[in-house]
């Protein structure tokens, strides 16, 4: 194999390494959020997983953040304690620092 080739490779497994990265933290994300919006609506414990899983998956519906932050608006709606998209967001802004940093902590 050439030097080039050899490069290239690295490339790709780089790449791959950090889309698998991404995939995890994004997911690691939203399970946190969920977990927050769970609390804000007052579950707990099995119930606060459960949800939190369904917003994992309802991630998987549409490419981006769009589909989570509707559930989340309309679920924390639904239980009186309306929030915006924009506070929703921000949560999930900080909630991704954290969940990189589990996931940086774990591969330790």
């Amino acid at each position: 194999m050439t030097t080039f080739q050899d490069r290239e490779k690295s490339f790709e497994k780089k790449f791959e390494r950090d889309q698998d990265l991404q995939f995890k933290a994004t997911a690691r994300k939203n399970k946190l959020l969920g977990l927050w919006a769970a609390g804000l609506i007052g579950k707990s414990g099995a119930d606060a997983e459960a949800y939190a899983k369904e917003v994992v998956m309802a991630d998987l519906e549409k490419p981006g953040d769009a589909d989570v932050i509707e559930k989340l608006v309309k679920d924390l709606a639904a239980a009186g304690k309306p929030t915006e998209a924009h506070t929703i967001r921000r949560q999930a802004e900080r909630l991704l620092v954290e969940a990189k940093a589990q996931l940086m902590k774990e591969a330790q």
